[in-house]
């Protein structure tokens, strides 16, 4: 991978990595787009480490929600515990929501499903039909939910299993998430935010893992033209991404899904439509 594929390939990252059209699938069909070579553990790990680089533009974003602590008194005849949880409870939240996907998404690395699933393009383009026509009706599915509703563990475990379904290319980790905050009854853009938030410890935890993997296989990856390509994709896919983020938050509460929906469909049925005519997708060679 070159630096100018490289700098590509995280633009698409930063556009999509807030959207609910899956950032992950424009990134493969981008790296087929540009020649980039396929199963190199190396492009793997690329993928997920320019994913992280975009997540810290929340941490910018919403750093006074994000750094804080509930200072406001326990109820009354609370436990220590009781009392901890109170004060932390914006960082419980995230621990309880972010276990699903350490589990699930350590076994499908360990199993080698997710290595198989990074190189298959028509994984993301059947995903990207499937999840389009779901979200031309999950707004009717799920209702516009309610200010008064608080997020709380069982709430943030179940949108954690939401997230999990994102282990597959196409079908967007920002549109389970928020789906998955919808159906517990959050409104649009408190589903959206907590979507945000779940992304920091989950892309941290996968772009350390993916790191550890790539020095225990083989630690020959580690060229200063690699570690530019690396940091140069981080930075881009960041600002790109803090300027994607507001506009996604301000969209999706004025409109919803549909949009995103007709989106994902037509641009999955386009490359459906190029590999079963048997036409290359790669356009440089």
């Amino acid at each position: 991978m070159d630096l100018l594929q490289a700098i590509i390939i995280a633009i698409v990252e930063g556009l999509t990595e807030f959207l609910p059209v899956s950032s992950t699938g424009h990134m493969i069909i981008a790296q087929n787009l540009l020649g980039v070579a396929q199963g190199d553990p190396f492009v793997h790990a690329f993928t997920f480490i320019i994913q992280f680089g975009a997540i810290l533009s929340v941490v910018v974003l919403y750093w006074k929600q994000f750094f804080r602590l509930d200072h406001t008194p326990a109820p009354a005849g609370a436990s220590s515990w009781q009392e901890f949880k109170h004060k932390w409870n914006f960082y419980w939240l995230l621990l309880v929501g972010v276990l699903p996907a350490v589990i699930i998404g350590l076994a499908a690395k360990k199993s080698g499903l997710l290595d198989w699933l990074l190189d298959s393009v028509m994984v993301v383009a059947i995903m990207l039909v499937a999840g389009g026509v779901f979200m031309l009706f999950c707004d009717r599915i799920f209702n516009k939910g309610s200010e008064a509703v608080e997020l709380d563990e069982p709430k943030a475990f179940k949108i954690g299993l939401f997230q999990c379904i994102s282990v597959i290319p196409g079908v967007s980790r920002s549109m389970a998430t928020i789906v998955g905050g919808m159906s517990q009854k959050l409104t649009r853009r408190k589903a959206a935010e907590f979507s945000f938030f779940l992304a920091v410890p989950t892309m941290a935890g996968a772009t350390l893992l993916d790191l550890v993997d790539l020095f225990q296989e083989n630690a020959d990856w580690a060229t200063a033209h690699n570690i530019i390509v690396l940091i140069v994709g981080c930075v881009v896919a960041f600002i790109v991404a803090l300027l994607a983020m507001k506009w996604f938050v301000n969209f999706l509460t004025k409109y919803g899904f549909k949009a995103f929906g007709w989106y994902r469909i037509v641009v999955g049925m386009i490359i459906l439509a190029l590999l079963f005519s048997g036409q290359s997708l790669q356009m440089v060679d």
